[in-house]
């Protein structure tokens, strides 16, 4: 006779263990300490087979029923009903482990340890202000293209497109990681191209009028900030290297003798000279007293262990009241070097690209054009740095022109 709740808790233990059925393989084992143990016995390929299904009240008689009808049916399909428990055991306690946020870790950890420190930090803000905040504590298995799209949807009403596909790239990433370790078979973010409008390039902001040009030159002259970012600002305009790679500037980099600046290139992972002027020299040697006992020529405020921040010469510009949106940024000294150096002073497209640190076609490599240019790149800056003293003085400026 099939049980009944009455019957189940009128179910006295006795001196040994015995056995109610229900019917279709499912029982109910009364320990003699009380216990009451929902079994399902049933046979696979041939051999009998004992399940356990909970315990009484905690799981009722009708979901005993709907348990036992589960395993009938993956019986009926081939399969043990032991060993699928187990294996959704494994994979549950796997998803557990192998969340977004814990792959993410490992590949953050792994892949980008030889980036920048700059870099590092970037996808790292990424990661927890936009991926993790919603997928971080989901099985990296479980998730779909939709829920990483939805990532970035704060940054769509923002307008702020490069840095939404910024993040799906990132996420793309993880999972391609993820894939190659076994913790996921998909990764959506190939499935999302085309779902968010394409990022609006704009250039750095730079000015490129002379006049205009020359009251910001001035302007730096007066400037009243610390020693560092004073320095820093007088130097930017001189060369025509990034602001990241001039923060990071080291003594141990600076050859006094020959007056260049040797360096690794960041962005193209290449050897790099700076030849440096007689003005550039000088406000270098303006630094010598106060950082000079330590690794950058510039350090930070708190420690000159680090290099000055990042955000130092935009702050500077825009404390001199500068628009750094629309009007100049650190960055956009390269820009002005390379419009007034060609328009202004009549300098070699060449020799000026050479400097960017661009790179330059050319059928004899890399070091011909080290060999060949640096000498004119030498004679090169020097003569900008002139022109920009003129400049400030107001003096009128004949151009410069190459043999």
């Amino acid at each position: 006779m099939p049980l009944s709740d009455t019957a189940l808790r009128n179910a006295k233990p006795k001196d040994a263990d015995y056995t109610i059925t229900d019917g279709l393989g499912l029982s109910v084992l009364i320990s003699s300490k009380g216990g009451k143990w929902w079994r399902f016995r049933y046979r696979y390929l041939g051999k009998p087979k004992l399940l356990s299904l909970g315990t009484y009240p905690e799981i009722s008689l009708q979901q005993a029923r709907a348990r036992r009808d589960e395993a009938r049916a993956l019986v009926a399909d081939g399969i043990d009903p032991s060993q699928h428990r187990k294996e959704v055991k494994v994979k549950a306690k796997l998803e557990a482990t192998n969340t977004f946020q814990a792959v993410a870790d490992d590949w953050h950890a792994l892949h980008n340890k030889a980036k920048s420190e700059r870099h590092q930090q970037r996808v790292k803000r990424w990661l927890e202000v936009y991926l993790y905040p919603s997928l971080g504590n989901k099985p990296i298995s479980t998730i779909t293209a939709p829920m990483v799209l939805d990532t970035t949807s704060t940054l769509q009403k923002q307008n702020k497109l490069e840095t939404a596909h910024r993040i799906i790239q990132t996420a793309g990433q993880v999972f391609r990681y993820a894939i190659q370790k076994g913790f996921a078979t998909y990764n959506p973010a190939p499935d999302l191209k085309g779902a968010l409008p394409p990022p609006v390039v704009k250039n750095m902001a730079a000015m490129i009028e002379p006049k205009d040009f020359a009251e910001l030159l001035r302007s730096i002259d007066g400037y009243q900030g610390t020693l560092t970012v004073q320095c820093a600002l007088k130097l930017a305009p001189l060369l025509f290297q990034r602001i990241g790679e001039l923060r990071h500037m080291k003594w141990a980099d600076l050859d006094f003798e020959n007056n260049e600046w040797r360096y690794l290139v960041t962005k193209t992972k290449t050897q790099h000279i700076v030849p440096l002027s007689r003005q550039a020299v000088a406000i270098i040697e303006t630094m010598r007293p106060y950082s000079g006992h330590g690794m950058y020529v510039f350090p930070g405020g708190r420690t000159h262990e680090r290099p000055m921040s990042e955000n130092a010469i935009n702050a500077a510009l825009r404390n001199m009241g500068y628009d750094t949106q629309a009007e100049i940024t650190g960055h956009g000294f390269r820009a002005i070097a390379q419009t007034l150096g060609e328009q202004e002073l009549g300098l070699d497209p060449k020799h000026i690209e050479r400097q960017l640190a661009h790179s330059v076609a050319n059928p004899l490599g890399t070091a011909y054009e080290r060999a060949q240019f640096l000498k004119d790149r030498k004679v090169m800056m020097q003569t900008w740095a002139d022109y920009l003293d003129e400049l400030k003085a107001g003096a009128k400026v004949v151009p410069f022109k190459t043999a």
